[in-house]
């Protein structure tokens, strides 16, 4: 049975026609992929450097061999498939109702459900290229052996992700902006909305209808019209698409 608040989504689903999804790592939590910042997540586990650390760009341009073993370990998982949120999201867009999924995470997951139009302001995983002759690998090519992969010209084969101390692609920042401000619905799911500059792009929504679907508090908190703490996917799930 529907709580109210359930219920208002269902209502709030129907009536839009330009809704937006935001998301992070909790979206894909469901799929087996560790998130960064809860209780399990991989920024309270312990390694020889901190994450954060490991995945900056002066780290990867010092110490590239301890990067890919990080990397290869903990930031690339080729057996996740797609769990209850991203097929209602891609089922959502088949349906004419959801014109973009923007989302931090580098797994592909929205893709593999079916989703068209995801906005990925940190990469793919899944996309990786040349630092030298800019040939483009799949993701194969970097899992692969062991110590730092190579392009046959001899440079670094780098993932296509964005590390810190990197910039994030303006062209996908412009589409996010665009999407967000004609936006007549906004579902933000598994973000803690703490990462700038991904978070701040909240504030380019000016509707009246923003969802939070986050297990724990966020700094959009006061402003959300309505709250889920419940998991992504088994929110998402109740509702119907028509």
């Amino acid at each position: 049975m529907f709580s109210d608040d359930l219920a208002t989504l269902q209502q709030w689903i129907d009536e839009a026609q330009r809704i937006v999804f935001f998301g992070g790592a909790g979206v894909s939590t469901e799929s087996g992929i560790p998130d960064f910042r809860s209780t399990d997540g991989l920024y309270h586990q312990q390694f020889d450097y901190p994450p954060e650390t490991i995945l900056s760009r002066s780290f990867f341009d010092t110490h590239p061999e301890e990067f890919f073993r990080f990397y290869r370990d903990k930031m690339v998982c080729t057996t996740a498939r797609p769990n209850p949120a991203h097929r209602k999201l891609a089922e959502l867009e088949q349906a004419g109702k959801l014109t973009a999924v923007i989302t931090q995470n580098i797994d592909n997951l929205h893709q593999m459900a079916g989703s068209r139009n995801v906005l990925e302001l940190h990469g793919s995983v899944w996309k990786n290229r040349c630092m030298r002759c800019k040939k483009p690998f799949d993701a194969e090519v970097v899992l692969q052996g062991n110590g730092v992969p190579r392009c046959d010209c001899g440079g670094i084969v780098k993932p296509e992700v964005v590390l810190y101390e990197e910039s994030l692609d303006e062209e996908v920042i412009e589409a996010s902006i665009r999407a967000l401000m004609e936006a007549d619905l906004l579902l933000v799911g598994g973000t803690s909305l703490v990462v700038w500059p991904a978070a701040g792009l909240i504030r380019y929504y000016k509707g009246n209808r923003l969802v939070l679907l986050n297990k724990g508090e966020t700094p959009y908190d006061s402003e959300a019209d309505l709250i889920f703490r419940t998991p992504i996917g088994e929110t998402l799930s109740q509702i119907l698409v028509r």
